[in-house]
Formats: C-alpha cells, structure tokens, sequence
C-alpha cells in the first residue's frame, strides 16, 4: 500500500516562503508523474504543478516563476518551493501520485497567507 505524507504548511505573511515537503512510501512502481494539488474552500481542486518521472515540470500559469517542483528519488521525497506568496495562494495542498496502476493522494496540507 503507498502512502503520501505532506508537511511544510503554515501560516506565513504575504511576500514570504514556504517548502512543503511530500514523502512517499510503500510498493511504488511505474511512476507517471507527481504533483502538488490546491484546493481553496468552496473551490475546486486545482493543479499546481507536477513532474514526470523523467523530470519534465508543468506549472499552473499564476504560480510560473514563484514556486518550483522537485523530487529526490533516492528519497522518494515531492517538493514545493513556494516564494512570493500572495493571499489567493491560501488553500489545502495535496500531494499526488500517478503510476500505471493507480492514483494516490496525502491527507493535505494547510497553507495560509495573510495579507
């Protein structure tokens, strides 16, 4: 069974950093690609960002040039390096991981900036 665990949420002032960190563990195999979702209330989930498995990134057009998406596969470890955070970045933040087989999802991270 693959479980995803996040961390790096918090409460951070607008302008400010934060990383959050995803660590997967369990039978992982034939990886398509993991991602970092967001879902603000009464919104529905979004992409942020994601990787493939041969390190191709793709970013939501608001978030381009702010946040960066790496991995560490000796780690099996998801990153989201987020700079520049503005209040509209303010939601619950999901990891995701695509392989051949299934879909996976953390429990979510809550990240609020204050303006």
């Amino acid at each position: 069974q693959v479980q995803l665990v996040e961390s790096g949420g918090g409460l951070v002032q607008a302008g400010g950093s934060l990383r959050l960190s995803c660590a997967a563990s369990g039978r992982i195999s034939n990886i398509n690609y993991m991602g970092w979702y967001r879902q603000a209330p009464g919104k529905q989930r979004e992409l942020v960002a994601d990787i493939t498995s041969g390190g191709s990134t793709n970013y939501r057009n608001s978030v381009k040039g702010r946040f960066t998406i790496s991995r560490d596969n000796t780690k099996n470890t998801l990153y989201l390096q987020m700079n520049s955070l503005k209040p509209e970045d303010t939601a619950v933040y999901y990891c995701n991981l695509d392989t051949a087989f299934s879909s996976y999802w953390g429990q979510g991270t809550q990240v609020t900036v204050s303006s």
